[in-house]
């Protein structure tokens, strides 16, 4: 029976030779992060950390998001540290991340007034009451719109 590790490596228990598993405190990133591909590899030497890879070759990406709508929107991501492939590095970079992860917190504010608050819990769970309410925000939306 064959024993698989993390990685996809097959270790036989009848072989001698055993193949080292990558040290669990390492990382291997290898992504293109750049839309132009280099003319031929380079050796640049003297660098010394992750930050002077990135201050020297500079990555960038054109990225394409698909809106609520179907509609494509593109944004160019620009990475100048580890930091910038986090989740708050790109939404920071993009201003359509940016929007939806506030639409994000605001809807999340909205759920747990709903589970806090127990006047607008039993509000919504009346048909009437919440068509009313339904209406009136309609109506302060369209009023906000107006005065925008």
């Amino acid at each position: 029976m064959f024993n698989y590790d993390i990685g996809g490596q097959e270790r036989k228990s009848e072989v001698n030779e055993g193949i080292s598993d990558i040290p669990q405190n390492r990382t291997l990133l290898i992504e293109k992060l750049t839309d132009e591909s280099p003319l031929s590899p380079q050796i640049i030497p003297d660098m010394k950390s992750t930050n002077d890879v990135f201050a020297f070759f500079k990555p960038a990406k054109e990225v394409e998001f698909e809106t609520a709508d179907g509609a494509g929107r593109t944004e160019q991501l620009h990475f100048e540290s580890l930091g910038n492939f986090g989740k708050q590095g790109i939404t920071r970079q993009s201003a359509y991340l940016n929007e939806l992860s506030h639409q994000c917190e605001d809807l999340q504010k909205f759920v747990r007034q709903l589970k806090s608050n127990k006047i607008l819990r039993t509000l919504l769970e009346n048909k009437e009451a919440k068509s009313a309410y339904l209406s009136c925000v309609n109506a302060l939306i369209h009023e906000m719109e107006q005065l925008a």
